[in-house]
């Protein structure tokens, strides 16, 4: 039978000399655990770094104001309870691409006086044209044209077909330079809203005569109906602008127009800055009340629609803007 060599001694306490104690069980598991934590933790890093997060696209929000004013000058803010971004923190229109969204006409070309159509889609970062707009102030999309001397405004509605082509009838009345502007609020495939204001030139060929823009005031009047309003705008600063319509003396019965009473766009002179402003939600007795940013300097034509007995009309004012 073969003998068992005799056990060696057991190993000694480097500082005391005397046989050290084995090992606690409870201690090999602690270090045991922290071993696992540290390795995962360090797992997870580096997972993360080999798939980082999607990239977001470029709305630009822009500061706070008052009131409910699309561009320029407002944070994100809600449509049905969806948040919605802001495309750009100036004045809106002055470019065909926006916010990851392009403005992409079929035509740009209008004889003068004739009956035609404007065609277009919205095409997203993709290229791929954009069918889902949350519907704003009763339309999925303004659609605002008007003359580069802030002469021959319209504000007209579009209708989209399942390809995402939009349509609406159109006459350039004078010869000129138009610019217009698609005016929407665009849904991605995450639910994602942007609001956007995107613009293009329109040419009706022929001579083209400016007319001077005139003069600043804040009276006018139109179809026998007398508009006003009270408010200085300042650069970046929200101040409520109050506009008062009246026919005969008295307060005018102003109907809802695109869930408002009231609907005002301003334009700056030289680029066409494009303001889009909305009305306050409760009205101050016969007062409309918009609450208006101007982003810079200069002098600006603003347009009120409003209806009264089924009819729109809109007054045109100029404000300087100092």
């Amino acid at each position: 039978m073969t003998e068992q060599p005799a056990p060696g001694p057991e190993p000694a306490d480097p500082v005391t000399g005397e046989p050290a104690a084995p090992p606690d069980r409870s201690t090999l598991r602690l270090a045991l655990v922290v071993g696992g934590l540290v390795l995962a933790v360090l797992l997870g890093f580096g997972l993360g770094r080999l798939n980082p997060p999607p990239p977001t696209t470029g709305a630009v929000p822009a500061a706070a104001t008052g009131g409910h004013t699309h561009p320029p000058g407002t944070a994100p803010h809600a449509h049905g309870g969806a948040a919605v971004e802001q495309a750009g923190p100036d004045a809106a229109g002055l470019s065909v691409s926006s916010g990851g969204y392009t403005l992409a006409p079929s035509t740009v070309a209008f004889a003068v006086g004739r009956a035609g159509e404007f065609r277009f889609r919205i095409t997203d970062e993709r290229r791929r044209p954009a069918t889902r707009f949350a519907v704003v102030h009763d339309k999925p999309m303004h659609l605002i044209v008007v003359r580069r001397d802030l002469t021959g405004y319209r504000h007209l509605h579009p209708t989209m077909a399942a390809d995402g082509t939009w349509t609406v009838p159109l006459t350039l009345p004078e010869a000129g330079v138009w610019r217009a502007y698609a005016d929407f609020t665009a849904v991605a495939d995450d639910g994602r809203q942007t609001a956007v204001t995107l613009g293009v030139d329109l040419t009706a060929s022929g001579g083209y005569a400016p007319r001077p823009l005139p003069a600043p005031a804040t009276s006018t009047t139109v179809d026998g109906f007398t508009v006003d309003y009270q408010g200085t705008p300042k650069v970046g600063e929200s101040v409520p602008l109050r506009f008062r319509v009246t026919t005969a003396g008295a307060a005018a019965p102003l109907e809802p127009y695109l869930g408002a009473y009231g609907h005002l766009v301003a334009l700056r002179e030289g680029d066409l800055g494009y303001l889009h402003v909305h009305p306050e939600t409760r009205r101050d007795g016969d007062l409309v009340t918009f609450a208006l940013t101007a982003p810079g300097p200069g002098r600006y034509r603003m347009f009120l629609d409003f209806q009264v007995a089924g009819v729109v009309r809109t007054a045109a004012f100029t404000v300087t803007v100092s």
